[in-house]
């Protein structure tokens, strides 16, 4: 995976797009335009409480694409690999905008940044149980549903009112999927059907665990029969305790890139995110290899990674504009099918927008069998698993 960061140019588009994006146009008109947009650039480069109390204005992008003669801009903040490729380039066509698209490799990394002051980005993707945690810190602005037409009409029931944020105050689903073990079957002959098989003593520094503090901890919760939500020091020391163990097992924590090792052969087996093995096991170059991905036994962290508004967003009125264009069912299908994650929008499956062999593929939608787990916001817990991260990460890599 390349962690370059990703940034989309502006192409023109003909002025009559312009004259139907109103903000009260019908879903069957955004897919019409977006449509026309796409095939007009066919031959180009292809829980919170404590926050602000009121909802953007909305002001419509078409009537007003310049602002003070120059184009109005959307900065994005998303995952590497998030996005399909003309998803930034359409949506710039069609609303006549500038979009310029940074990418980050972890939750952690995108909160360090947010933290320390919003640097001027519009749209920011935390997972579910970050959310709480942004919103409470008063980092995040509440969306105006009126404005998100698309969310309400097509939204998977599951992703509205979803516990760690009541009535999608301030955030809509983006992709969602769970966490497994992806291997390849060259190098491991016996099917992998547990989390302990990460840590077989023949896999010596042939493994590969997500660089993900709360996700990883969680599995090694799960491992331990434990709460993956658990916030007992003890407990966490246990996990510890555990990674440390099998210290000589695991090669390195990755960072969303271990897939294209196994790929390569330089890894035999990883903890990773559904769609990004996926993307590679998707790839006919690999074959040979053999890839394969799967939920244990013991079960798996069924996550969610949200769109929201962060404080201090320069455009927050486009930014609510593009959160409604990724709920275009054709919109949607499109990133969930180039990027192999799934998607929240029902209307994108319900309209047969998603292939049926990807719909039944457990490497990117999770079969109802399947085990999951929901993380929740840890609170004043989090300093606690900051420094119990730290020490693993410290031990295992001596």
């Amino acid at each position: 995976m390349s962690l370059t960061t990703k940034r989309f140019l502006l192409t023109s588009l003909l002025a009559a797009i312009f004259a139907f994006a109103l903000i009260g146009q019908s879903a069957s008109t955004v897919t019409a335009q977006y449509a026309t947009a796409a095939a007009t650039s066919a031959g180009t480069e292809a829980a919170a409480t404590a926050a602000p109390t009121t909802s953007l204005v909305f002001t419509p992008v078409a009537t007003e694409p310049e602002v003070n003669g120059n184009l109005q801009e959307l900065h994005v903040y998303n995952y590497t690999t998030y996005i399909a490729d003309d998803t930034i380039s359409n949506f710039e066509n069609l609303y006549h905008v500038k979009v310029t698209y940074d990418t980050y490799a972890t939750s952690p990394e995108m909160l360090t940044k947010i933290q320390q002051g919003n640097p001027g980005y519009d749209i920011i993707v935390p997972p579910d149980y970050d959310v709480p945690l942004l919103a409470k810190a008063g980092l995040l602005i509440p969306l105006d549903m009126s404005q998100l037409p698309n969310f309400t009409k097509y939204a998977g029931a599951s992703f509205k009112n979803p516990i760690y944020d009541p009535n999608n105050k301030y955030s809509v689903a983006y992709q969602w999927g769970t966490i497994g073990i992806g291997y390849s079957a060259v190098d491991i002959t016996t099917p992998v059907t547990s989390w302990n098989d990460l840590f077989n003593p023949a896999l010596k520094g042939k493994v590969a665990i997500l660089d993900s503090e709360r996700e990883s901890i969680a599995i090694g919760l799960i491992i331990l029969g434990k709460d993956p939500n658990s916030t007992n020091k003890a407990d966490l020391d246990a996990v510890k305790d555990l990674f440390i163990k099998h210290k000589d097992v695991i090669a390195r924590f990755h960072a969303a890139d271990g897939q294209f090792d196994v790929a390569k052969g330089t890894l035999a087996a990883i903890s990773d995110w559904n769609g990004d093995f996926a993307q590679v096991m998707a790839d006919p170059a690999n074959a040979a290899r053999k890839l394969t991905f799967v939920l244990p036994k013991e079960g798996t962290i069924r996550w969610v990674d949200n769109l929201v508004i962060p404080k201090g967003a320069p455009n927050p009125q486009l930014a609510l504009k593009f959160i409604n264009y990724l709920y275009d069912p054709q919109v949607a299908a499109d990133i969930s099918n180039s990027i192999n994650y799934s998607t929240p929008d029902q209307g994108a499956i319900d309209q047969g927008l998603i292939p049926k062999d990807v719909l039944s593929n457990p490497a990117i939608y999770a079969p109802d069998t399947a085990k999951q787990y929901v993380l929740t916001d840890l609170g004043d817990a989090q300093a606690l698993y900051d420094q119990e991260w730290a020490d693993i990460k410290a031990a295992v890599s001596q």
